[in-house]
């Protein structure tokens, strides 16, 4: 469980965290802000409190595997790595350019720190499957987490991966959803409807914990008690708002992937900035 001291260490990175983000993102550049601010609290837990992870060995046999499934958040786990030191924080500002490492979906082949190639939804979940199932034939003790977005369920794959994760009883895998109801082009729900999701995923086998995705002492308790599940896969339906944090983004789908003007980013800037007296 995560005392006061630790949630008010955990509060203070997610803010820096979105921070560099959207000052990496810039202006006048299309990127998937919506989406990338409404997973920093799941990152910020699962990389700062959860997961077992050697920033000065990102590819330690012992270590838990990640998998970014909704690839076009990836910049939220960029940011993290950065601070964990697994990247310099120098390229951040080098996203979706040209011959960078820091491409808009992740690229596992040149990304240091990254599982899986994703961002062609619908897929991260039979990779997680994977790395479960070799994970317990090699007798690694280690824990799969699999980051997935709400309009990603709108994939035929990613329920044919979830009762592929209950028949095989992979417990060492926890599904964590951004359910922030909106996708590229409206509400979720309007073009299929997911609820009642909670249901869904028990029906197909998995242990199901419900929080507020902003709350840090949620996410982590959550992400504790995932870990005490045996015989099932747990998924972990996180009710969060796109845009998180910057009040003209938050619920609203035009900000899934598009630019924003300098006047805007400025003001995000603004917002976000640390509190005085805090790196």
């Amino acid at each position: 469980m995560v005392d006061d001291r630790r949630l008010a260490e955990l509060e203070a990175v997610a803010r820096d965290i979105r921070y560099h983000m959207v000052h990496m993102m810039g202006a006048d550049k299309p990127h998937h802000f919506g989406g990338s601010l409404s997973v920093v609290e799941m990152v910020t837990a699962l990389y700062f409190y959860k997961m077992r992870y050697d920033p000065a060995d990102p590819d330690w046999d012992g270590r838990d595997r990640f998998v970014m499934s909704k690839g076009h958040t990836v910049p939220a786990q960029y940011v993290a790595l950065a601070k964990l030191g697994v990247l310099p924080m120098e390229i951040l500002p080098t996203l979706k350019q040209l011959g960078s490492i820091l491409q808009g979906h992740p690229n596992a082949c040149m990304t240091p720190g990254l599982e899986a190639c994703t961002g062609s939804l619908g897929q991260g979940l039979s990779f997680a499957n994977g790395i479960a199932l070799a994970a317990r034939i090699r007798g690694l003790g280690i824990r799969v987490y699999c980051l997935l977005g709400d309009g990603e369920l709108h994939e035929g794959q990613v329920w044919e991966a979830a009762m592929g994760s209950s028949t095989h009883k992979l417990d060492n895998l926890c599904a964590l959803v951004d359910r922030n109801h909106l996708k590229s082009q409206g509400e979720v729900d309007e073009a299929k409807n997911l609820e009642p999701l909670a249901e869904k995923w028990q029906a197909f086998g998995w242990h199901t914990i419900g929080i507020d995705g902003h709350d840090l002492r949620q996410v982590c308790d959550a992400l504790d008690a995932a870990e005490a599940v045996k015989g099932k896969p747990t998924v972990i339906v996180a009710q969060t708002v796109k845009g998180k944090g910057v009040p003209f983004m938050e619920g609203q789908f035009q900000f899934h992937n598009a630019p924003i003007s300098q006047a805007q980013w400025a003001e995000a800037m603004r917002i976000l900035a640390p509190e005085e007296g805090v790196a």
